[in-house]
């Protein structure tokens, strides 16, 4: 069987990430399910973590329960315990039968079910260095520490990410520099290599540099390798995000794949795989 986990072209390997959980199009996103199916196969991929009220994380994209599940209020208001209870929706609303995980929770089933040595779990953290406590420290440290061989710790706030990485020996960490207007900004200013080196400078840890794959690719047409920029200081590169698979996305991706990108981010691995080796 094939698995929809890389594309290696020219004797480079380009990862194809499960965002948020996802191995195809119409997955509903951070299942339990997928997640131990992509460790357990070597797939990489990518789950958001927002703080709950006890200290610790749920596995969710947005700090407000009602967009993503079928709670109310606030996830750092919400107890772990009532987290469990919650359904999952989907984009459309429609309540699914999955739960909400918990990092524990996850962490407690890859303490049975093993992951594969080339599996690479992302945490991408939501939060910033101002909602970490001395408490919610220590907790995701003890966590997820008898597993860090296989997560990257991920990031827009690089003193959040460090401050965590430095509680957990062995975490591989990224950075993330990518905010708000700041293709705009790029485009106006054309600094795409200013862009990279003070992304590099602000994260000289971070293995992997996530990059939104418009930005990479403006800054080819104007002449500029972001990807090769960031090789050159031996870290990899992480394109995101392709949210579907059309004619449009499969070129993006053809030429992210051409300047030797890493690692694409997609919502459809599957259906993108399948694309490319067609």
């Amino acid at each position: 069987m094939t698995f929809p986990l890389y594309i290696e072209t020219n004797g480079h390997r380009t990862w194809l990430k499960w965002h948020r959980g996802r191995r195809k199009a119409d997955d509903p996103v951070f299942g339990a399910s997928r997640i131990i199916e992509a460790m357990r196969i070597g797939a990489s991929v990518e789950i958001d973590l927002v703080i709950h009220a006890d200290h610790g994380c749920a596995v969710l994209h947005n700090f407000e329960l009602s967009e993503e599940t079928t709670g109310r209020g606030l996830v750092r208001e919400t107890s772990a315990d009532v987290l469990r209870q919650l359904n999952l929706r989907d984009n459309s609303g429609v309540v699914l039968p999955e739960k909400v995980l918990l990092l524990e929770d996850l962490c407690a089933l890859l303490d049975t079910e093993p992951a594969h040595p080339e599996a690479l779990l992302q945490l991408d953290f939501k939060e910033g260095r101002a909602a970490l406590d001395e408490e919610t420290v220590r907790s995701v440290a003890a966590t997820i520490k008898n597993h860090v061989g296989a997560m990257i710790l991920s990031g827009g706030d690089f003193a959040a990410i460090d401050l965590l990485a430095n509680a957990t020996p062995g975490l591989k960490i990224g950075y993330d520099p990518c905010h708000g207007d700041s293709l705009e900004q790029l485009k106006q200013s054309g600094d795409y290599d200013g862009f990279i080196q003070d992304a590099l400078a602000t994260a000289p840890d971070a293995e992997l540099i996530y990059l939104h794959h418009e930005i990479v690719l403006q800054a080819d047409r104007e002449g500029f390798d972001m990807i090769a920029a960031v090789h050159a200081d031996n870290r990899r590169v992480d394109a995101w995000t392709l949210n579907k698979v059309d004619a449009p996305s499969l070129e993006k991706a053809r030429l992210l794949i051409a300047l030797r990108v890493d690692q694409i981010t997609t919502d459809d691995p599957e259906g993108l795989h399948s694309a490319l080796t067609s």
